[in-house]
């Protein structure tokens, strides 16, 4: 996919406002204990995120466990990110698996709600890594 300048920015603008989106239905479902839908909305807010930084950065990416693979090579590696976000990023993956396909688990308030901070924190690091890259 070949995308102008301006192209990319819009796309990158777009998935930024989807991160906070879909960050704020997480926060918004907590006070329901409805912890599968909140750890599924944690790893899209994370995910959408991630992408918008890699595309940023001109990389493409069709599968989360690339977006996984592009995460650590990428931002992690080069030190654009701490690698304590790979962590979190990793038991998010994990965690939407288990939430959305796990048929004998159920993610419980303690699973899931220790994350929420860190998630918000993911946001605001690549916000303000894309609001000085331009």
């Amino acid at each position: 996919m070949s995308l102008s300048d301006d192209e990319r920015n819009a796309l990158v603008a777009y998935r930024l406002e989807k991160a906070n989106r879909t960050y704020k239905q997480a926060v918004d479902s907590v006070p329901l204990g409805y912890w599968e839908m909140t750890a599924n909305r944690l790893y899209y807010s994370a995910y959408y995120a991630v992408s918008a930084l890699l595309l940023n950065k001109g990389f493409t990416v069709q599968t989360h466990n690339g977006i996984i693979q592009m995460l650590g090579l990428h931002l992690i590696k080069p030190g654009l990110l701490d690698k304590s976000y790979g962590t979190l990023y990793g038991k998010l993956f994990s965690m939407r698996q288990t939430g959305d396909y796990g048929d004998t688990f159920e993610l419980e308030e303690d699973d899931v709600l220790p994350l929420v901070e860190p998630t918000k924190n993911l946001i605001n690091t690549i916000s303000k890594l894309l609001k000085n890259n331009k």
